[in-house]
């Protein structure tokens, strides 16, 4: 199917399930991620009006940047970031959704350009195969955080297991929930920490019941076969 078809089907699955439990379709921020997506086939995501685009590798956000297109795109970068390369990234995005050490928060804040919005992201599954700090941290961490004047924790991001087990994958979306209002409840200047990043294309319907406001969507809408 086309990416177009694909974008109006997956559209109209957040409106049904948003519509089921109460929730405002507007509260949700649809992200395309696009590694691995050639540029021509960006372009056609960008053309059928989905705007929110995410790359995981300086590589793959370089090439993207190039593209000119009639719609302004707003892009978040969802990968592990080594230090060193902070700089050649954290001007070109608009959310960076990895924050998981005072390392990088040191470097934002040298190199950014002016405030950038992060997503601290917590490997609340605790698999070793994960990045993310540990739930138990979180608070300290983002206390840690006002000291850096360019980083502004607008949210909180995980990956759940992936796994066949709804009842697992809810857990972890709803320990991140319990989490995100902890923080917002602290009510820091620094972090008002009202987003949830969570919910890719095996789980992203569960993500939605669990409050996610920024969906991590690639194959579901980049794949041929839809």
């Amino acid at each position: 199917m086309s990416i177009e078809t694909n974008i109006t089907e997956l559209k109209q699955e957040i409106n049904q399930i948003c519509d089921r439990i109460g929730r405002s379709k507007d509260e949700i921020t649809l992200i395309v991620v696009t590694k691995y997506v050639t540029i021509e086939r960006t372009k056609e995501v960008i053309e059928a009006g989905l705007t929110d685009l995410a790359e995981n590798r300086l590589e793959g956000l370089n090439e993207k940047l190039v593209i000119q297109a009639d719609r302004d795109v707003n892009w978040h970068f969802i990968g592990n970031l080594q230090s060193r390369k902070v700089k050649n990234v954290i001007n070109q995005i608009d959310y960076f959704h990895a924050l998981d050490r005072l390392s990088i928060a040191k470097e934002i804040n040298k190199r950014a350009d002016q405030k950038v919005a992060c997503f601290v992201q917590v490997n609340v599954s605790g698999e070793a195969s994960k990045n993310g700090i540990d739930p138990s941290e979180v608070l300290e961490f983002i206390e840690s955080l006002q000291n850096y004047e360019k980083v502004e924790v607008v949210g909180l991001m995980t990956m759940a297991p992936h796994t066949s087990d709804q009842t697992a994958i809810r857990q972890v979306f709803q320990k991140l929930r319990e989490l995100r209002d902890q923080v917002a409840a602290k009510q820091w200047t620094h972090a008002p920490c009202q987003g949830l990043s969570m919910g890719m294309s095996n789980d992203y319907q569960i993500a939605i019941e669990e409050g996610a406001t920024h969906l991590r969507i690639g194959s579901r809408i980049v794949n041929e076969e839809g």
